[in-house]
């Protein structure tokens, strides 16, 4: 029996895939428009944007309004340990200003950030961790975080969407958390110059979809599911003083976890 001929999507979408897998198209390259791929391979319109859409929807390719397609600066996923990223050592490594931050220079890449901080009402759950009034406000640092090639954000590639909350009180006591720049280390660093050190982390991971917001920010298909991870930080006391709402694009990064166990009663 012959066997069927993929369709024009999967064709061409298979073309760019392995030029991208053998390196003939590297991190960052910029790829036709669409228009000019309709024509190379003498399709509709909306054939040639789906081409792409199965591309972004396996992370190997992203699109930014106004800019182009490029090939992903991180193509397989970020493999991010959640055991060890956020030691002060692997934070602050080289003058990072956080765990994301040597993250991407560990992979050559620099970091793009884009920070708004407000005073704002926080959601119910973030409220709830805090003890918080519902209605009462609170410092938040919302990023988009993207990585890029050093010398060239052009093709800056949205890596992660991520928002901070801290409680009222702590922030009153360590006001470097509303500047844009908190310094080597991050938040993490500053809190515990304040007073306010972080030994022991909480994560929840949840997979959902993305709001219409993130998915604009992270220029994914509406379609396509995110990892939601909840982090707090808490104190030698047990106070969370930090909470942070994490948002990863789930064809991109994979979460690591390692603790220990008891060992087994002896036999």
């Amino acid at each position: 029996m012959p066997k069927k001929e993929p369709g024009k999507v999967e064709r061409i979408a298979a073309g760019i895939r392995d030029k991208i897998e053998r390196g003939l198209l590297p991190p960052g390259s910029r790829l036709p428009g669409v228009p000019q791929l309709q024509r190379e391979h003498d399709v509709a319109y909306q054939t040639a944007r789906d081409v792409y859409g199965v591309l972004e929807g396996e992370g190997l390719v992203f699109s930014r309004h106004g800019k182009g397609t490029f090939v992903s600066l991180v193509v397989g996923k970020l493999l991010s340990d959640r055991t060890t990223r956020y030691l002060s050592a692997n934070r602050e490594a080289g003058g990072a200003a956080g765990a994301f931050e040597a993250e991407l220079r560990a992979r050559g890449l620099n970091l793009k950030n884009q920070v708004v901080i407000d005073r704002d009402v926080p959601p119910k759950k973030v409220a709830e961790i805090f003890g918080m009034h519902h209605r009462a406000k609170t410092l938040k640092r919302a990023r988009i975080m993207s990585a890029c090639l050093p010398g060239n954000d052009e093709a800056a590639e949205v890596i992660q969407v991520a928002t901070s909350w801290f409680p009222p009180d702590v922030v009153d006591a360590c006001p470097v958390l509303a500047k844009h720049e908190t310094g080597a280390g991050g938040s993490k660093s500053r809190l515990a110059e304040a007073g306010f050190k972080q030994v022991r982390l909480r994560e929840e991971v949840e997979v959902r979809g993305p709001s219409l917001d993130e998915s604009r920010a992270l220029g994914i298909p509406a379609d396509q599911s995110v990892l939601e991870i909840t982090h707090k930080g808490l104190t030698s006391e047990g106070r969370v003083v930090e909470v942070c709402l994490h948002v990863l694009p789930r064809n991109k990064w994979a979460l690591a976890y390692e603790w220990p166990i008891d060992n087994p009663e002896p036999g």
